[in-house]
């Protein structure tokens, strides 16, 4: 017998729960990881190469993570997500410090791998899931999707500033025990109070209707691809050894003080991003504006996207030597990137539950996924070659550069189409 269909609202805050518990999770797990392998004496390229299968693993599980879902159910791929997420972090706290440097990078890459599939099962049941609770009309699509990505975002920003501060007051192990604790009893708790009757699954559905014949669909992926790239490549590495480097002397009270003033940066700069993504429906007018018109301020967001990192890469480049004033206006200039990053990101989001149709939701936006992990991918690696090469304005100049090609992307995007019926 099939499961009723669920309160809207009581399964959109379980849901939202359980993603959120997870992001708060993978952000302290990432600020760890940096931290703490940056000060056993990784290279940049080495600390990027950390996270490569994290995000090579976001590629492939989204993938596939959208068919999973469409033939199980919504909500096993959540507490699949939820449950490999809780046994990375436990095998992670098997790390050997008497292990080979490389022995060491092959572990914690092939955890974060695991933990790069638990996010994308996550994300893509989270995101798949307003498409079906959210109400119709008057712009509750947007609102509800952008509520879930923004407050997910801020979470996440809390988790940079946990992962650090727990790193400088319990160490890496004892960190990772508590995190992996406090997630497992988050997972009984949502799978208790989870509502019945999210979608179950369809036996006969078959892995090739992953790939989309949307043109905007794809464009749209496309454009994300870049999207995601720019940013990364300079807030996976870059930023985080640049200030390392300024804020240190070396000294145990030193790296204590760094980590904690980065954590913080990282955790304001994800905060902030998550509120204006919240705020992108009320900031675009979006209830009373057409969807042909937010696919034109598609394009327009990108392209001024494009003239920050530029500038601050030739504020940087100019500069020479750290300097008080070079790093406040380096700081503020991130923050107003995170802004506009954040009203693109968002944008990017409703479009795509826009474009699909109810019974596609969860392939359509699992590849659409595979194209932001392949961004990340792209700007991981592009961070820790840059900044080896050219240091921080090398990683700037980089992402204004994915920017143009994200704004093509955007460009091909049809204003004329119609969404997709749910």
């Amino acid at each position: 017998m099939t499961a009723t269909r669920p309160d809207g609202l009581a399964a959109y805050v379980a849901v939202t729960a359980a993603y959120w518990a997870f992001m708060l999770s993978d952000g302290a797990l990432r600020m760890l990881v940096l931290l703490h392998f940056h000060t056993l004496g990784f290279s940049p390229v080495q600390l990027a190469y950390l996270f490569l299968l994290y995000e090579l693993a976001g590629i492939i599980t989204n993938l596939s993570a959208g068919w999973i879902a469409a033939r199980f159910g919504l909500t096993k791929t959540l507490y699949a997500g939820l449950g490999i997420q809780v046994a990375a972090l436990v095998a992670l706290a098997q790390l050997d410090p008497g292990w080979t440097l490389w022995g060491s990078v092959a572990f914690v890459m092939a955890v974060q791998g695991a933990s790069g599939v638990a996010k994308d099962l996550a994300k893509m049941s989270s995101k798949s899931a307003v498409k079906l609770l959210a109400p119709k009309g008057n712009g509750g699509l947007f609102r509800w999707v952008a509520v879930l990505t923004g407050s997910k975002n801020a979470v996440k920003g809390l988790g940079f500033l946990l992962g650090a501060a727990l790193l400088g007051l319990l160490g890496f192990v004892a960190s990772v025990w508590a995190m992996a604790g406090v997630l497992a009893v988050i997972l009984l708790a949502v799978a208790c109070f989870m509502p019945a009757g999210l979608p179950q699954g369809r036996k006969g559905t078959k892995f090739a209707e992953v790939f989309s014949k949307d043109a905007n669909v794809n464009w749209l992926s496309f454009a994300r691809v870049f999207l995601f790239g720019a940013r990364d490549v300079w807030f996976v590495v870059g930023i985080p050894i640049y200030f390392y480097a300024v804020l240190s002397d070396g000294s145990e009270a030193g790296n204590r003080a760094a980590f904690f003033t980065i954590g913080t940066f990282m955790a304001v700069w994800t905060i902030l991003y998550g509120a204006v993504q919240a705020s992108a429906p009320r900031l675009l007018r979006a209830a009373s504006r057409p969807e042909g018109e937010l696919i034109r301020a598609a394009r327009g967001w990108v392209g001024a996207l494009v003239a920050i990192p530029a500038l601050l890469a030739a504020l940087v480049a100019a500069a020479g030597d750290p300097a008080p004033w070079l790093t406040v206006t380096l700081v503020a200039g991130l923050l107003v990137f995170g802004a506009v990053f954040a009203v693109n990101s968002s944008l990017h989001s409703y479009l795509i539950l826009a474009f699909t149709s109810g019974e596609r939701v969860t392939m359509d936006v699992g590849f659409y996924y595979m194209a932001n992990a392949a961004g990340r991918l792209l700007g991981t690696l592009l961070s820790g070659l840059s900044y080896q090469l050219g240091g921080l304005p090398a990683c700037l100049g980089v992402a204004a550069l994915l920017l143009l090609l994200s704004r093509v992307g955007a460009g091909r995007l049809d204003a004329g189409a119609q969404a997709q019926p749910a």
